[in-house]
């Protein structure tokens, strides 16, 4: 399963976020490193169900009303304090998580309200520009540590006939989630010495710093944006990285008010519906929600999970079927799966991430929607409802 990783420093709404997100109860505190071991759970992305160009709805379990909700990993770690890669607060232990994730969310208390420590201030007091660089550099610096600590087994393997500097660095990149691919792209992007004994920690940094943009793209989140100040949030939307402005706390009262029935609400939307009894001080708690919402698009939650998966990662929902007419299953189920594949991928792609057999087996693919057999080098757009022919059952 894609797995997408909150990262930032501590205090500044990541565990909120999580369980808003994924609505699993973890310890959230005002003071830093509530979280020290990782918390696991299941968050979902958000696309258009291809049953919306069909008389009725799917009926899915994740489809309400034409808007499906696609699974996603969201890990959770220890917040990240300036010095973390020299193992400053859980440095290490966050960074390490963060080698198995496929996307970071970068949560920053727009608010001001901590400082560079995790620790609260008064609203305003700390820069919440500065909490956005310092988590890359240490992301960078740790991996560039990294490079450091196994570089003398590459200086090692120099000496031997036939060395290949680029398969020498991916085999030691590759822990780190970097294809061949990704590590070939990086190294043509920089200068280094051909011999590695001639590198010096400029390079490497270099290399690290390049391999961590491309295996670990990063989306900030500018949290409390309902608190802040609005010059710190401007701020924030004028750099020039994605940046989304979210109220973690603001989605989480919105979910349990759904999950108790007095609010209709789908994660996402820019509104929501007061549907049960509510006191004064509660409608007007929501009430200033809602404008929150209706000033930047949403709570902001969903929104940068699903720019995380879908913009940043670039991936495609694609929706394999056994019956091509019904759309279903072999038990008769409508639109039962949906899987997230990188841009370009084939139906030959979607069969082995339904199954190896069924990508061993593959024969043929039908694009549902169309109804027409499609070559095995089709790239799938996103949406596309897909029947494969396999000889595995």
């Amino acid at each position: 399963m894609l797995s997408i990783a909150l990262a930032g420093k501590p205090n500044a709404g990541k565990s909120t976020f999580y369980t808003a997100a994924t609505r699993s109860e973890v310890d959230v505190a005002n003071y830093p490193f509530t979280t020290i071991d990782a918390n696991r759970g299941v968050t979902h992305v958000r696309t258009e169900c291809p049953c919306l160009t069909r008389d009725e709805r799917c009926g899915h379990e994740h489809c309400h009303d034409g808007k499906r909700y696609v699974p996603v990993e969201l890990l959770d770690v220890a917040g990240l304090v300036p010095g973390a890669h020299e193992g400053r607060g859980l440095g290490n232990q966050f960074l390490d998580e963060l080698s198995n994730a496929d996307v970071i969310v970068n949560v920053v208390d727009a608010s001001g309200a901590t400082n560079a420590e995790g620790e609260p201030v008064e609203v305003g007091e700390h820069d919440p520009v500065d909490d956005i660089d310092f988590v890359e550099e240490e992301m960078d610096l740790w991996l560039a540590g990294i490079v450091e600590d196994n570089w003398e087994s590459v200086e090692r393997a120099s000496r031997s006939p036939g060395f290949d500097i680029e398969e020498a660095v991916t085999d030691m990149m590759t822990g780190f989630g970097a294809s061949e691919y990704q590590v070939a792209a990086v190294l043509r992007d920089i200068d280094y010495p051909e011999d590695p004994i001639q590198w010096s920690d400029d390079d490497r940094e270099a290399l690290a710093r390049g391999v961590r943009e491309r295996t670990k793209p990063i989306v900030v989140v500018a949290n409390k944006v309902d608190v802040a100040p609005e010059e710190n949030v401007q701020r924030l939307l004028d750099l020039d990285k994605p940046v989304i402005p979210a109220t973690a706390q603001g989605e989480l009262a919105l979910r349990r008010g759904d999950d108790a029935g007095i609010l209709d609400y789908d994660p996402g939307d820019e509104d929501f519906e007061i549907t049960g009894d509510v006191g004064d001080e509660q409608r007007e708690t929501l009430d200033d929600l809602r404008a929150t919402m209706q000033e930047y698009g949403g709570t902001g939650i969903q929104g940068a999970l699903d720019y995380a998966v879908y913009d940043l990662l670039d991936m495609v929902t694609a929706f394999p079927v056994q019956d091509q007419s019904k759309w279903t299953d072999a038990k008769g189920n409508v639109l039962p799966d949906a899987f997230l594949l990188e841009s370009g991928a084939t139906p030959v792609d979607l069969a082995y991430a339904v199954h190896s057999d069924i990508g061993d087996g593959y024969l043929h693919a039908v694009n549902a929607k169309s109804k027409r057999e499609v070559g095995e080098d089709y790239e799938l757009d996103e949406g596309d409802v897909v029947k494969i022919v396999s000889t595995a059952k």
